[in-house]
């Protein structure tokens, strides 16, 4: 088998359809299910996936480790139930597996839509991430949130296309996703040792905005552009008070 598609899920019924559409060209879908309540089994089902399903969470990084397990490819492919393939980054990704280079990943140019609009500004723009790479040499970290895949002494490509990234979804759903997101931070930084105080919060909030909106041109989105440098100087705080929640004394 030449190539695996794998996601981790839990209560994505509303985004896994258009990701699933998308995976049309490869070998086999892999879904690690985390106790969805909603229909994202019975979704990936429809599309032939071949499901798993974990007890707990252990976190991204660890998670995903779990589902490479389960993964028959000799190369796989990445991809999150809120993202879509382009037919670029398709093409691209069939042209790289038959490249027989060792110690080979590639980057794909992740373009995400915020509340309606696809953002180039705010530093969320290239965005490449590695997302292909073969089963054998390579796996994501042990981080709890914001995971990588460990690429120690790899060689880099970049594909073409975009991976369309359709993250915000309604708000509520947003900012409960964002406060889920912090507190993982906060307790992935907790266990080795880390710690801040409420000044840090207020500081890294104000730095954010300022960085998104202003030095990097979130102002040229407009409406979207400072919703989306608000929202982010939010995380940031949160992220930080959550932190210091956890550890004082």
């Amino acid at each position: 088998m030449k190539l695996s598609a794998v996601i981790i899920s839990k209560n994505v019924g509303k985004d896994l359809p258009n990701c699933l559409k998308s995976l049309d060209f490869v070998d086999e879908i892999v879904v690690l299910d985390s106790g969805s309540t909603d229909d994202t089994l019975a979704q990936a089902e429809a599309f032939g996936a071949r499901i798993f399903q974990s007890d707990g969470w252990p976190g991204f990084g660890p998670q995903r480790q779990r589902a490479q397990q389960h993964a028959k490819g000799e190369w796989l492919f990445w991809i999150d139930a809120d993202e879509v393939v382009t037919p670029e980054l398709k093409a691209g990704i069939l042209a790289a597996i038959e490249d027989s280079t060792p110690q080979l990943v590639y980057r794909a140019n992740r373009l995400t839509d915020f509340f309606g609009r696809f953002i180039k500004t705010s530093g969320w723009y290239p965005d490449r991430i590695v997302r292909l790479h073969r089963n054998s040499e390579y796996r994501y970290d042990d981080a709890l949130v914001h995971e990588k895949v460990d690429c120690k002494g790899a060689k880099f490509k970049d594909l073409p296309g975009h991976l369309l990234h359709y993250t915000t979804g309604d708000l509520t759903s947003y900012l409960q996703k964002s406060v889920r997101y912090a507190n993982d931070w906060a307790d992935n930084k907790a266990r080795k040792g880390k710690k801040a105080g409420v000044s840090s919060a207020v500081l890294h909030s104000m730095s954010t905005f300022l960085r998104k909106f202003v030095f990097q041109r979130g102002f040229m989105d407009g409406k979207h552009g400072f919703l989306l440098a608000v929202f982010a100087a939010h995380y940031s705080f949160n992220k930080y008070a959550a932190l210091w929640l956890k550890t004082r004394r």
